[in-house]
């Protein structure tokens, strides 16, 4: 039996789960750092400052073709919700991530702990180069499907999913290749669930397992793919390849994707919580979302 639970960063939370979809502050955190060195490459540090931070982050027309844009989703660019399948896409958002592609290029991609068959659903008519499930999926630019053909054991899955049976407002999301226990709903119940969910991955002494702590959320899946392999992937085909990617996430499973950052000259931006050594940090979904429209309207007013 390998049992790994994945240790958060430490993190200093700007957004308690009372206040999910607070009003943006407008601002972003100043964090000048760099990132700490991976396969003997270091990436230069970055400095965000107060006066105008969206402008500050803002990539010129110049800069822009050398860029690739990485999103996560839920908790990034989409407020988090009580349940995963009770998300609000605003129409504008699809709209700019529409022409935020063409300006990149087509480099523009969704790294999400979501299949790939939601992210469809939830932006259509968008069908953006895409990780999913936390890198079981990947989309590739020319629409290329790759799948990972590792499964959970139906036995654990069914073992994991009747935690909830007891327990009112825990709610079980069968991704196939993950599964995730939310307590959102319930979060006086959070530790819980994350002991039970402990003790029955024990139970499965000849898996290899990885439990991934999240925001009111218990994950459990195969160590054999996260978002950081998955990322590393995507940046050797086209149009990603020998572009410097900007990647911004929230949660502890966007930690695999910042540590991959510095092998492509990358930058990492965090959302609502200060993660180390990464280039700065968003205070909400609503500051990510005025960043895209930023660049977006930027390009409309450089033609």
């Amino acid at each position: 039996m390998s049992i790994r639970w994945s240790r958060a960063t430490k993190a200093r939370s700007t957004t308690e789960n009372s206040r999910w979809n607070q009003a943006s502050t407008g601002k972003l955190k100043s964090c000048p750092a760099s990132f700490p060195p991976l396969g003997g490459v270091a990436a230069p540090p970055v400095f965000i400052k107060h006066r105008n931070p969206e402008r500050e982050l803002f990539i010129d027309a110049v800069t822009l073709p050398s860029r690739a844009i990485l999103l996560d989703v839920d908790g990034t660019i989409l407020d988090l919700a009580p349940t995963p399948l009770e998300v609000v896409v605003p129409p504008d958002l699809t709209v700019a991530l529409e022409r935020l592609s063409k300006r990149v290029g087509g480099a523009l991609a969704f790294v999400s702990g979501r299949p790939l068959a939601e992210l469809d659903l939830f932006f259509t008519p968008l069908k953006l180069p895409s990780i999913a499930v936390h890198g079981a999926e990947l989309r590739l630019g020319d629409g290329t499907v790759r799948r990972s053909t590792t499964f959970l054991d139906p036995a654990l899955k069914a073992e994991l999913a009747s935690i909830a049976d007891d327990k009112p407002g825990v709610v079980i999301e069968d991704k196939g290749y993950s599964i995730a226990v939310h307590y959102r709903l319930a979060p006086h119940l959070g530790h819980e669930v994350r002991d039970e969910v402990s003790a029955v991955c024990a139970r499965f002494t000849s898996a290899r397992l990885e439990i991934l702590p999240g925001k009111s959320v218990v994950e459990v899946k195969q160590p054999s793919f996260n978002k950081g392999t998955a990322v590393r992937d995507l940046m050797q085909h086209e149009p990603f390849k020998g572009r410097k990617p900007i990647f911004i996430g929230d949660d502890v499973t966007d930690e695999a994707a910042f540590e991959v950052m510095p092998e492509f000259d990358g930058t990492g931006f965090s959302v609502g919580r200060h993660v180390e050594g990464i280039a700065g940090t968003f205070e909400t979904p609503t500051d990510v979302r005025r960043w895209i429209a930023e660049m977006v309207r930027g390009g409309r007013e450089k033609r």
